[in-house]
C-alpha cells in the first residue's frame, strides 16, 4: 500500500514537471507567435501575448490528437518507458530551453523534448528502443517545415505585392495592420495545436506506464488535454521577451504586410503538420516564413548571418538535449531506483 502511494506521488510530480515544460514551451516560443505583430507595431506586447494565448487554447476545440499519438507511442517503444525515462527526457528538454532562452536563441522546444526522449530511452535500453519511422518523419520535417514556411511566406508576399501594386503604402499598412490580427490568431492556433500535444504525449506515456491509460487515444483523460493547452497558453501569456527582437526585426525588417504573410505561411505549415500528426518546430516554421518574406523582396534584405546562427542552434538542439537527458536519466536511476 505504501509503495503504491509513493508511485502515485511520483506520477503526480512527473505530470507537474511535464506541465512545467509545457508552460516553458509557451514562454520560450511566445516570440514565434507575437514577434511579427509586436515588431510591426500592430499590438503592444501585453495585448499580443493575450491575443496569442487565447488562440493557443482555442486550438483544443479544433484539432485532433494525432501529434500526441506520435509523441506518446511513435518515437520510443512504450514498453521501455518508466518514470526515470520520463524524468530524464523532461529535465533534458527544460535545461536546453533555459539555456537558449537565457541567450535569446530561438531554438525548438519541440525538438528539445524529442531529443530528451531519445537520449533517456537510449541511456536505458540502447538504440533498439527507438521507433525509426516516427523519428525519421520528425527529422525529415526539420528540413521540410522551414522550407515550406519559406516557400509559402515568400509566395504570399509576392501575391500580395502584385494584388496591391497600385495601392499606396499607407493604404497597404492600414489593411494589413488589421490582417495581422487574423494571421497572428491563425498562427497561434497552429502553435497550440502542435506544441501542446507534445507534452500531452509525454503525459499519455506516463499514464500508460502507471496503468491509467492504454494506447487507445480514447483512454486519455480530458483533464490531461485541458491541462496541456492551459499550460502552454499561460506560458505564452507571460512571454519570453528575450527572443522577440531576434525573431521580429534582426532577421529582416518587417512591415505589417510582411508580418501578415509570414504568420499566414507559418500557420498553413502548422495546420498541415498537425493534421498529419507530425510534431514540427514552430520556431523553424516561422523563421523559414520570415526569411521567405524578406528574400521575396531581395536577398540582401535578409541578415543571413543571424539566420545562420539560428540554424546552428537547430542542429545542436536534439543532440544537446539528448545528452542532458541521458545524464538526468542516469542520476535518477542511480539515486531513486
Amino acid at each position: 500500500m505504501e509503495a503504491s502511494a509513493t508511485l502515485l506521488w511520483v506520477l503526480i510530480l512527473l505530470i507537474a514537471l511535464a506541465l512545467a515544460f509545457d508552460f516553458m514551451n509557451g514562454f520560450h516560443d511566445a516570440a514565434n507567435s507575437i514577434a511579427t505583430i509586436v515588431s510591426t507595431g500592430v499590438l503592444r506586447p501585453g495585448q499580443a501575448v493575450l491575443w496569442a494565448a487565447t488562440f493557443n487554447f482555442i486550438a483544443l476545440f479544433i484539432f485532433g490528437l494525432s501529434v500526441a499519438a506520435t509523441i506518446g507511442k511513435g518515437m520510443v517503444n512504450p514498453a521501455i518507458v518508466d518514470y526515470h525515462v520520463i524524468f530524464g527526457a523532461l529535465v533534458g528538454a527544460i535545461l536546453w530551453n533555459v539555456i537558449t532562452w537565457y541567450f535569446g536563441i530561438p531554438s525548438s522546444s519541440s525538438h528539445a523534448l524529442i531529443g530528451g526522449m531519445i537520449g533517456a530511452a537510449v541511456a536505458k535500453a540502447g538504440t533498439g528502443a527507438l521507433i525509426g519511422s516516427g523519428i525519421t518523419k520528425t527529422v525529415i520535417f526539420i528540413l521540410v517545415s522551414p522550407t515550406l514556411g519559406f516557400v509559402l511566406g515568400g509566395l504570399l508576399m509576392l501575391i500580395v505585392s502584385w494584388l496591391f501594386r497600385n495601392s499606396t503604402q499607407r493604404r497597404v499598412d492600414k489593411w494589413f495592420r488589421r490582417g495581422q490580427l487574423v494571421s497572428c490568431a491563425l498562427y497561434s492556433l497552429g502553435h497550440g495545436s502542435n506544441d501542446a500535444q507534445k507534452t500531452l504525449g509525454i503525459i499519455w506515456l506516463l499514464l500508460i506506464t502507471a496503468g491509467y491509460a492504454t494506447k487507445d487515444v480514447n483512454t486519455l483523460p480530458y483533464w490531461a488535454i485541458i491541462s496541456c493547452y492551459a499550460a502552454i497558453s499561460l506560458g505564452t501569456l507571460f512571454g519570453g521577451w528575450r527572443i522577440v527582437k531576434t525573431m521580429g526585426q534582426k532577421i529582416t525588417k518587417l512591415k505589417p504586410v510582411g508580418g501578415f504573410c509570414a504568420e499566414t505561411g507559418g500557420a498553413m505549415t502548422l495546420f498541415i503538420a498537425s493534421s498529419a500528426g507530425i510534431p514540427v518546430s514552430t520556431t523553424h516554421t516561422i523563421t523559414g516564413a520570415i526569411v521567405g518574406v524578406g528574400a521575396s523582396r531581395k536577398l540582401s534584405a535578409v541578415r543571413w548571418g543571424i539566420a545562420g546562427n539560428i540554424v546552428w542552434a537547430w542542429i545542436f538542439t536534439i543532440p544537446a538535449s539528448a545528452f542532458m537527458a541521458a545524464v538526468a536519466w542516469w542520476v535518477s536511476y542511480r539515486i531513486f531506483d
